[in-house]
């Protein structure tokens, strides 16, 4: 079974561009960024089965990790629409 891979990256081609001009210009974005890259590294070992910790854990990783998702999106989103204005 092929994981999804849930890297910003790969999820928003489109705001490749934006990602990093706030990832250079932010720091409070770049944190959260790290911060959520490490999270979706740890879920993604986990899922492959290189770590094996309880089902409860992974779940509460994979709520932090779409948490920052939503995060990052917002700001992401913000960023972009101060730019088109």
């Amino acid at each position: 079974m092929a994981l999804e891979k849930h890297d910003l990256l790969n999820e928003l081609p489109e705001s490749k561009d934006a990602i990093h001009t706030l990832k250079t210009t932010d720091q409070h974005f770049a944190k959260l960024f790290e911060t959520y890259h490490e999270l979706d590294h740890e879920v993604r070992r986990i899922e492959q089965g290189v770590e094996t910790p309880s089902d409860d854990y992974l779940e509460e990783q994979k709520k932090k990790r779409l948490s920052l998702k939503d995060q990052l999106y917002g700001m992401i989103r913000d960023y972009e629409a101060s730019m088109a204005s």
